[in-house]
């Protein structure tokens, strides 16, 4: 009986903690599920939709921020805009010529920066060569990708095709003489001139 007792008393602590586990995992199911149920489809939209919105927001103002610089810059750059309808002829040329002369300026500048960019540029190039002699590395040049099976010398074979002076050449044909038309050039005509030859005497 005592063992009996026992047995059913093991049982019993075996059901008491399958039991305690069940719950444990029911109650962790359930956390799952309530924090995957808080992002929710309609949720998502929402969210979705206000970062959109704010998005569009971001970008209207850059480009106003934008509009905005480029317009304090050409007026750094140009001045303001005059009033051109109303002005006389005087006024209109000395703008004409302000306009001339800051134009000739600018052109000079840009011509100065662009020969000083080349310059550094060179420098670059050379001093990059030198870094590299001396740690005794060798650019290698970037080759031009050809494909195996093109025939590398079509092109040069079509070129000297339509070069070839023979093609070009007129063909003329030459008089093909027979045996008979020889021996008469060969042989003199007796008969004549033994014909001329008794008419002389």
């Amino acid at each position: 009986m005592a063992d009996d007792e026992a047995k059913k008393a093991k049982q019993a602590d075996i059901e008491r903690k399958r039991a305690e586990v069940r719950k444990r995992m029911e109650e962790a199911s359930k956390a799952k599920k309530a924090k995957k149920g808080f992002m929710t489809p309609e949720r998502k939209k929402k969210l979705r939709l206000l970062l959109r919105k704010k998005a569009a927001e971001e970008l209207k103002k850059e480009q106003e921020r934008k509009a905005a610089e480029r317009r304090r810059i050409i007026e750094q750059r140009c001045g303001k805009p005059r009033d051109l309808q109303s002005a006389n002829e005087d006024t209109l040329k000395s703008v004409c010529n302000q306009y001339h002369s800051k134009i000739a300026t600018l052109e000079d500048e840009k011509y100065d920066l662009e020969y000083k960019v080349a310059t550094k540029d060179l420098e670059i190039s050379d001093l990059n060569a030198q870094v590299n002699d001396s740690r005794g590395k060798f650019v290698k040049p970037t080759l031009k990708k050809v494909s195996k099976y093109e025939n590398k010398f079509a092109k040069l074979q079509k070129k000297a095709a339509e070069f070839n002076f023979r093609n070009q050449l007129k063909v003329v044909k030459k008089k093909e003489f027979t045996l008979e038309d020889e021996e008469k050039e060969k042989k003199p005509d007796w008969s004549k001139n033994k014909g001329d030859a008794k008419a002389e005497a």
